[in-house]
């Protein structure tokens, strides 16, 4: 049975970060992200036990959500986790009918369908788990015109320093524990009618030290795609093994964002204080060999240390930031594609040598 027919998805409604201090960390993804103020619940709304800040640019909303008391659930997983990804909000036209089929397929419920009401509408939305912690929010918002959702009053602040240029979320990879891929590949097939797009093993993914595997899922419309990594055998550490043990099960491990011109966003974050992995120079060097042609400058890709790859249909332009938290766990990558319709493969040795170089300064590899 194909996706369309049990679980159309329009799109990722937003990702909401579990963190030690929202007021800050939405300062922080404001400064250095570009992400606009949208909306914002906390004590002044009547909220007691939390308090989140919304921020939106192009089509990418995060909402930041810290605890006001320690006995909270959101205190709770920053305590475990540190800050990372609680939430990854799906945008569906039935709440109540995705929630019925998914858990009818074996989804653990996280929420009931739910109606919320404000003067600006109302929002149904429902809830199941994922890997470790991880939930799926299901949000129908077809009768609901206020800024984010009922509960939350509009934010403006005065400062509003400009965006860089991110567009959409292009995709949000997931990593589990050892021998845990095949377990969520076949939960997003059968639960939620994804199908498997492409696949990685350990001789595609691996350095003299270290190893992965992943295998990518998709929906329907390919507006949603979602890498499961788990470990493999490799002589040292690797980095899905670094971030279980940081993050203390699994969780997600980088939310993929794209933009239209990665030169202009890279230097812009740059600028801004974003830090990225560095690929070694010499990458530079054999690159051309395998991507053969690009519109860019070649100077300007290897000035800014982007990454570049060819698929049959196409080329992309990649970098990863490297962690945005004090654990070595959740980043970020700025994505532009070309035409491809890939995952980089061939980046990600360079990538992982560039990883390990932080590992190892980190005494983790």
């Amino acid at each position: 049975m194909s996706n369309k027919d049990f679980l159309p998805i329009n799109g990722t409604d937003y990702v909401e970060f579990y963190v030690g201090n929202a007021k800050q960390a939405a300062h922080f993804y404001q400064t250095a992200f570009g992400f606009q103020p949208l909306a914002y619940a906390g004590l002044e709304t009547g909220l007691k036990d939390r308090s989140s800040y919304v921020l939106r640019q192009g089509k990418i909303t995060f909402v930041l959500t810290a605890a006001m008391t320690p006995e909270s659930p959101i205190a709770e997983h920053q305590k475990q986790h540190g800050d990372g990804i609680k939430v990854i909000a799906l945008w569906v036209d039935d709440a109540t009918h995705s929630w019925k089929e998914t858990t009818q397929r074996g989804a653990r419920s996280y929420m009931e369908p739910k109606t919320v009401i404000d003067e600006n509408g109302e929002i149904i939305m429902s809830g199941i788990y994922t890997y470790g912690e991880t939930v799926h929010m299901f949000i129908e918002r077809k009768n609901y015109f206020g800024p984010f959702m009922p509960g939350y009053r509009k934010w403006e602040p005065e400062y509003k320093p400009a965006d860089v240029g991110l567009k959409y979320v292009d995709h949000i990879v997931g990593n589990v524990g050892w021998g845990e891929m095949n377990k969520w590949v076949n939960f997003y097939g059968k639960v939620m009618g994804f199908e498997q797009l492409v696949s990685f093993d350990d001789k595609d993914i691996s350095t003299e030290y270290t190893a992965l595997m992943s295998k990518v899922m998709a929906n329907d419309n390919m507006r949603i795609k979602f890498p499961i990594n788990e470990p493999a055998e490799g002589k040292k550490k690797s980095q899905i093994e670094e971030y279980i043990d940081f993050y203390r099960g699994a969780g997600a491990q980088h939310v993929a964002m794209a933009t239209d011109d990665i030169a202009e966003t890279i230097a812009k974050l740059r600028s801004r204080g974003v830090e990225f992995l560095r690929v070694p120079e010499t990458y530079y060097d054999t690159v051309m060999d395998r991507v053969v042609q690009i519109d860019e400058d070649l100077e300007t890709m290897k000035k800014l240390n982007i990454l570049i790859d060819r698929d049959e249909e196409g080329y992309l332009l990649q970098l990863f930031t490297k962690p945005v938290e004090d654990r070595p766990t959740v980043f970020f990558e700025i994505i532009q594609r070309k035409g491809a319709k890939s995952f980089g493969k061939g980046n990600f040795k360079a990538l992982f040598e560039a990883i390990e170089l932080e590992q190892e300064s980190r005494g983790t590899l």
